[in-house]
């Protein structure tokens, strides 16, 4: 569609037509952060055009979700790996401590609830090979919070509208159907009803202030088609009106919780003292948790890193070569930064060309990986320190960059040159030993420009985006 990108006239009018089918499709945001500012939205930040995607490799990243899906689960039940994985790295990260704190507490007394529910999404980019070819490279798995299920349902009616407009007929024709908000919710009403009270409710945990509401309550809505009730309360309520009955069930403002859906409480900014208590009283709980502290544990960057070395996924999937091969086939170089001979291996590697890496501390939410000059002022502050213990290293994936139209509320328009990443969605439900939900559930695909290093869309850099199959 490049004729099209350099038609300003047509441009113009795009952008417009653009704007209004994103606000007719339900592509919202709010405008502020305050708690009651429902009556002012806007349309949440995308893409004028979807971005081409190769076929093969949006594929794969597909066909591997039930795979990560398994990998989490158990990951999440094993205790003396997660004990090794994370050993130095609770030693020097206070926010990673408390929450291993949490979790020893839960094994020691005894987890109560064996329904297990995981909603993810693992991000990839595509790595640019020397033959002009690309190979997907898995950038994290967010196993807490995992967002824009809910925005990613609506956008795909939007570029299809544009590209009608735009004269492309056929393009239009393959902007692939996208329904994350079903598959996601597809998960928690199952734990909901495997849990077996229909007066339960499930507990969206909330910040006071989301721009990002629409996306929650997309999600929202198909749990109440299918009549299961829900109720968005934060930290502070848990504390203040949150109590667990002799049979550990939990109850907040009287109500009992079937499921506490963590849309909060995956930054240390999250937390006071009350609210590490109101998570500790979840957790001990008889609701099911999504994650449970486990599970949000095997989300951590470390455990990223410890996934790669070799021998690590066979662990994991004894006689299943090509399961294994499937998931490491994503992998990015990833290196430690632990105390010894290896540690200081990767502080030199970096130091000698920082711009080939991304140094990573243990923080979910955007905006925290550092790049460049970044890197070397870091890691010479700390290279002869345990606080570099709190990060680890992964090569940087160099994706082929594209052009087109970023639309955010209040930013001139200008054609930027772009850099994609594409989220699949996983819901997976275990009860007891029995796995009896685990599937893909959708697809997200967030773009920004190659100005900036790192950012999602909730962080205002990148914005929302479909994929055009190539």
């Amino acid at each position: 569609i490049k004729d099209v990108l350099m038609d300003n006239d047509l441009i113009k009018d795009l952008v417009d037509v653009a704007k209004d089918s994103a606000l007719l499709n339900g592509v919202l945001m709010r405008t502020k952060e305050t708690p009651n500012s429902s009556e002012v939205v806007t349309y949440a930040p995308f893409t004028l055009f979807p971005s081409p995607v190769p076929k093969d490799t949006f594929h794969q990243a597909l066909a591997v979700q039930t795979h990560y899906n398994r990998l989490v689960d158990k990951i999440s039940q094993d205790s003396s790996f997660l004990e090794e994985a994370l050993a130095t790295t609770i030693k020097v990260d206070d926010f990673t401590g408390r929450l291993f704190n949490i979790y020893r507490h839960v094994l020691q007394e005894g987890k109560i609830q064996s329904i297990v529910l995981g909603l993810n999404r693992s991000d990839y980019m595509l790595d640019q090979n020397g033959d002009g070819s690309a190979s997907l490279k898995q950038i994290e798995i967010n196993t807490i919070a995992a967002s824009f299920g809910g925005l990613a349902s609506h956008t795909p009616n939007v570029h299809r509208h544009i590209l009608k407009v735009a004269g492309r007929l056929e393009d239009s024709k393959r902007i692939l159907d996208n329904n994350p908000s079903a598959g996601l919710a597809k998960g928690l009403a199952k734990a909901w009803e495997l849990y077996g009270s229909e007066r339960a409710v499930v507990l969206y945990l909330v910040e006071e202030l989301q721009r990002n509401i629409f996306d929650h309550r997309y999600v929202e809505n198909e749990l109440w088609k299918r009549n299961i009730p829900v109720i968005r309360r934060q930290f502070e309520d848990v504390a203040k009106t949150g109590f667990l009955d002799q049979d550990k069930r939990l109850f907040v403002d009287g109500r009992e919780v079937a499921i506490v859906y963590f849309r909060n409480g995956y930054m240390p900014q999250n937390y006071t003292e009350q609210n590490w208590e109101a998570r500790l009283m979840m957790e001990r709980s008889m609701a099911v948790k999504c994650p449970d502290i486990s599970t949000h544990l095997a989300g951590t960057k470390k455990v990223q890193q410890e996934l790669a070395r070799p021998g690590v996924l066979e662990r994991f999937f004894p006689g299943e070569p090509d399961v294994v091969d499937q998931i490491r086939a994503t992998f990015a170089g990833l290196y430690t930064l632990d105390m010894g001979p290896e540690g200081d291996k990767t502080v030199a590697m970096a130091l000698a060309k920082p711009d080939q890496f991304v140094l990573k501390p243990q923080r979910e939410g955007g905006g925290n990986n550092l790049y460049g000059a970044e890197i070397c002022q870091v890691l010479e502050g700390v290279k002869q320190s345990t606080e570099r213990m709190a990060y680890i290293l992964m090569d940087k994936v160099q994706p082929r960059p594209v052009h087109n139209y970023l639309l955010r509320l209040g930013t001139p328009l200008k054609l930027s040159t772009c850099l994609s990443e594409l989220g699949v969605f996983g819901a997976y439900v275990r009860h007891g030993q029995d796995m009896v939900l685990n599937e893909c559930a959708g697809h997200l695909l967030r773009t920004k420009s190659d100005e900036h290093s790192d950012g999602g869309v909730a962080a205002g850099v990148a914005v929302l985006d479909n994929p055009l199959l190539v």
